[in-house]
């Protein structure tokens, strides 16, 4: 499976002391690749028949700040504030007109203004912050979500997992 990835970095996302490559498209597209086959890969693990069986799939990630964030927030899930990540699944309104070779997932937002409050909270690096954030959104682009405390044990446990993996 090939992922075709639009990384999206807003200018001046990054302070003077991060790393440039946390914002990397190779980086995150290896990352995204590794996550896909984890989880397409293990039949145990829910993942949509049009995924498991694409040959090419696309998705976006955009880093933003905390404004932009709260607009799309506001605008979507009539949720006042900035939020730490947002997903957008294309798989969610799936028709027919969607299978075939190239599967577009969707598209993952994380506000880094977020990501570095929570990152120094959690007393971690922001990259580990990122991944989480990243991962958590992709496993909503897969179709999986959390109304429930078991909902939410079984997919915090599988992004421990592949937070390990990769």
């Amino acid at each position: 499976m090939e992922l075709d990835l639009a990384l999206d970095r807003e200018e001046g996302a990054l302070q003077a002391s991060e790393s440039g490559d946390l914002l990397d498209e190779t980086v995150w597209l290896q990352q995204l690749e590794l996550w896909l086959k984890i989880v397409c890969g293990d039949e145990s693990l829910d993942c949509p028949t049009l995924v498991r069986s694409a040959e090419e799939l696309s998705l976006g990630l955009r880093f933003t700040d905390d404004a932009t964030i709260a607009d799309l927030n506001s605008a979507w899930r009539q949720k006042t504030g900035p939020t730490d990540v947002l997903s957008f699944a294309a798989l969610d309104d799936a028709g027919d007109w969607m299978e075939g070779p190239s599967i577009e997932l969707g598209d993952i937002v994380v506000s880094l203004e977020t990501a570095r409050r929570q990152a120094k909270e959690q007393g971690h690096s922001l990259q580990q912050e990122l991944r989480w954030l990243v991962s958590h959104g992709l496993l909503h682009l897969l179709g999986w979500d959390h109304p429930d405390e078991k909902s939410l044990a079984t997919m915090l446990a599988l992004q421990e997992r592949l937070l390990g993996d990769g």
